[in-house]
């Protein structure tokens, strides 16, 4: 499903690689391309770049996850992710990758995250509830995964637009 880069681990950043014009040119592609389909994340092979690097922001007023924590602009290379809590929590998930398609995702409720920053710095960050699952989405995208290999319950495995609707009906 997709494009077929997408099913390949990235290959990771050299240190030397990170800061420099073209890679701050993939970054904001990346960011650009993020804004302009309404996604809180991205990983480079998203976009045909098969390196490890992704980007997550998620802003306060978000209409599509209105209950999300903000998370300010992260900039991720080469991350090693380790799970700090057995603890699984489902959230629905989408993709930019395989738009319009939504399902069940159970993952652990929290995960810390080894990676270099935009200027090859070691940084760390430990994500809980809905932000772990944002970060272990998009890194999973740097390893040859998606969503959708994740859904236990295929059954809810959803047309976004059948979601919405069915919403409204509960709704009215």
């Amino acid at each position: 499903m997709g494009n077929p880069l997408l099913r390949e681990p990235a290959l990771p950043f050299e240190p030397e690689e990170i800061n420099s014009d073209e890679t701050n040119e993939l970054i904001q592609s990346m960011w650009d391309t993020m804004e302009e389909y309404g996604g809180i994340g991205l990983a480079a092979p998203q976009i045909g770049v098969s390196k490890q690097l992704a980007v997550i922001r998620i802003e306060e007023d978000n209409e599509r996850y209105p209950e999300a924590e903000d998370c300010e602009e992260i900039v991720i290379f080469n991350p090693k992710i380790t799970f700090l809590d057995e603890t699984l929590q489902g959230f629905w998930e989408g993709c930019l990758s395989v738009p319009g398609l939504r399902g069940v995702v159970f993952r652990p409720r929290k995960v810390q995250i080894d990676y270099l920053d935009e200027l090859a710095k070691e940084k760390s960050i430990i994500a809980e509830d809905f932000l772990a699952t944002v970060f272990q989405h998009e890194l999973d995208h740097l390893f040859g995964k998606l969503f959708i290999d994740r859904i236990e319950d295929i059954s809810t495995l959803s047309f976004e637009d059948e979601l919405v609707s069915a919403n409204e009906e509960k709704e009215l």
